[in-house]
């Protein structure tokens, strides 16, 4: 079934679908065997009906997203639907739903379900759940990327036409890359956070999967905005920033990108390369040092600690009920003073600063979301290690303010995706939106 939110308006205003129907042939294709681990908590038929015969007096050009399905993963609030940050001890029920869930419901569109994801949002694997380890959408022995695991194998396995997830490490473009899906990683504060767990408040971002760009930029227009509520909020900007025709892209410098042993996906990155040429854009060699030194301070510095205060309470009461792996990392937080913490904000300034310096050369930057990609096997054999190869590309984003979207970028041999991210200086989303369309149309393009 195309679940395209284009050929759905289409559907429904031409009357040959209803938003009740679609959500019991969604049921009935879903089945009860969740074998790829996506769901914490699919809504019953009873309960997707609801919010469908809402519409049913309602027409369907007065709404952006009029019956569309979607995915919440499960640190995102759902009015009267348990948040467990997969975690059960952990769970509540809220009464409201999050503000961006909110908005896209009063858009019209049908939260399907709450995802799993990596405990707490710690992680970029998708296997650090109580609630099984989530499966990639393509082949079931590797693993989904994460945290934003089960919202993005939903849209990949065509379940919903799009899903929220959270990123503030790549948990909204790793698992983009191995699912064959965009991932919009917005910049900080455009989409509200009031209604999320928090991982590390300051850095938190709501993202976005979708199967299409143009699907992609849809719910960005409709979930970012000003949201007092949330102290981090920030306005859009009321002119959107836009590239040339003509640009400068940077890459890292080639023995600063690192592949992790994968034979295949350096030439897949330098087709990238040359896509990207092809949009009208020169290649610019770029010391990708400062970028790394940045993403080091993630999970090296005091920001676990940030993990830490986001669950003080509960982890003091509960330390058994964390996952294992998840236990450790935030339990880590203990290691760092306030003295840490200052010493670090200052050489983050720092950082800031420097790399700043890189965008007098470059309008934007092009990486792969992450070098290579693991077997369920391989990474529970070293959890840690495969976790830190994944993040060597996405870490330093969320620091440095920086908008982002990640876009596949060709396939391996055997048939898993391979997927780059365009970043650039917060508030370029659009931008970086309109880039990834010129990206997208030259891959289809073979001359």
């Amino acid at each position: 079934m195309d679940l395209s939110i284009a050929h759905l308006q289409h559907e429904y205003r031409g009357g040959r679908l209803t938003p009740q129907q679609l959500v019991t042939k969604l049921d009935a294709i879903m089945g009860d065997n969740d074998t790829h681990c996506v769901w914490i908590r699919r809504l019953t038929v009873a309960e997707m009906l609801a919010y469908a015969e809402n519409l049913q007096d309602k027409n369907p050009n007065d709404y952006p997203l009029y019956g569309i399905p979607f995915a919440i993963k499960d640190n995102i609030d759902l009015a009267n639907i348990p948040t467990t940050a997969a975690c059960a001890e952990f769970a509540y029920t809220p009464s409201t739903s999050a503000y961006v869930v909110q908005k896209l419901i009063d858009a019209g569109a049908i939260p399907i379900g709450k995802t799993n994801l990596d405990q707490f949002a710690t992680g970029l694997v998708g296997v650090r759940s109580p609630y099984g380890a989530c499966k990639n959408s393509i082949d079931s022995d590797y693993i989904s990327g994460g945290s934003s695991a089960g919202s993005a194998v939903s849209v990949a396995l065509n379940y919903v036409s799009f899903s929220l997830g959270t990123d503030t490490a790549g948990s909204g473009r790793v698992p983009a890359a191995f699912n064959d899906l965009i991932g919009i990683k917005p910049s900080l504060g455009l989409l509200s956070t009031y209604g999320v767990v928090p991982a590390c408040r300051t850095l938190d971002c709501v993202s976005i999967f979708a199967k299409t760009i143009d699907d992609a930029e849809t719910v960005l227009n409709i979930t970012q905005g000003f949201d007092e509520a949330d102290d981090y909020s920030r306005a859009e900007p009321t002119q959107k920033a836009n590239f040339n025709q003509t640009f400068q892209f940077g890459v890292p410098k080639k023995e600063q990108l690192a592949f992790f042993g994968n034979r295949e996906t350096p030439a897949l990155f330098e087709q990238a390369i040359q896509q990207l040429v092809k949009a009208g854009g020169t290649a610019v060699e770029i010391d990708f040092s400062l970028f790394l030194a940045t993403a080091k301070l993630l999970y090296e510095g005091p920001w676990v600690a940030e993990r830490f205060a986001a669950i003080e309470s509960f982890i003091t009461q509960n330390p058994e009920a964390l996952y294992p792996v998840t236990g450790k990392i935030i339990n880590n937080a203990r290691n760092f003073s306030a003295t840490d913490t200052f010493k670090a904000l200052y050489r983050l300034k720092a950082l800031q600063r420097s790399t700043a310096k890189t965008w007098q050369h470059i309008d934007v930057l092009l990486t792969p979301t992450a070098g290579t990609i693991y077997t369920i096997a391989q990474v529970e054999a070293d959890p840690v290690q495969t976790n830190s190869n994944l993040g060597y590309y996405t870490n330093f984003v969320n620091l440095l303010d920086l908008s982002a979207i990640a876009v596949p970028a060709g396939f391996q041999q055997n048939g898993l995706p391979f997927g780059v991210t365009l970043s650039a200086p917060t508030l370029h989303d659009y931008a970086l939106v309109n880039l990834a369309k010129r990206f997208h149309s030259h891959k289809q393009d073979p001359s």
